[in-house]
Formats: C-alpha cells, sequence, structure tokens
C-alpha cells in the first residue's frame, strides 16, 4: 500500500509539473513582450516588417 502511495505521489507531482510548463510555453509570448511593460509605447504593427518591399 505505501508502494502504491508512493507511485501515486511521483505521478501527481509529474502531471502537475507538466501543467506548469504547459501554462509557460501557453504564456511565453506574453511573458516576454516587451510593450506591455512600458504603457508610452505603441505596439508595432505586423506589417512593419515590408515597408521596404513598397
Amino acid at each position: 500500500m505505501k508502494l502504491a502511495r508512493f507511485v501515486l505521489k511521483i505521478v501527481g507531482g509529474s502531471l502537475a509539473l507538466a501543467g506548469l510548463v504547459c501554462l509557460i510555453i501557453g504564456y511565453w509570448d506574453k511573458l516576454t513582450a516587451p510593450h506591455q511593460l512600458c504603457p508610452g509605447r505603441k505596439r508595432p504593427s505586423e506589417y512593419d516588417d515590408y515597408a521596404d518591399v513598397d
């Protein structure tokens, strides 16, 4: 019985860690976005990269 509890604790901890990793990956763009940290700066347009094509 002790072995089953130990295995379930390991499985539960592994699932919790996997969930935390998935949350970090899912919100990575929001965590690393510099424009959200500075309220005075505008967000760059997604088409600014193509301005030199015209």
